[in-house]
């Protein structure tokens, strides 16, 4: 299983699965998808409609990596549970707060 992040020139790609509608949202653990893969797990309490979860968790990781709303966009799996999201910022502090979100 290889890790759900991984620096870029200007920031980090994190492999999301998005749970909607949960009941306490946050970040974290890192678990496995059906292919195998590392995954970061990523809880949301808005629905998956109009791009309301899509916005909600951007704006869950931008405020669990304290970092602003603007800097964080989701690359791929707009439609899907599983994303590909795109930090802005400093790779190495990027991912040194995402390894200790991982839990």
């Amino acid at each position: 299983m290889t890790g759900p992040f991984s620096a870029t020139k200007d920031g980090v790609l994190v492999a999301v699965h998005v749970q909607p509608r949960a009941s306490r949202p946050g970040l974290g653990p890192v678990v496995a998808d059906a292919s195998g893969g590392a995954v970061l797990k990523a809880r949301v309490g808005a629905a998956p409609t109009d791009g309301q979860a899509n916005a909600a968790l951007c704006e869950l990781i931008a405020k669990e990596l304290g970092v602003p709303k603007s800097r964080v966009r989701i690359e791929r799996g707009e439609t899907s549970r599983h994303k590909q999201v795109h930090v802005a910022g400093a790779p190495e502090a990027l991912l040194a707060k995402l390894a200790a979100l991982a839990g």
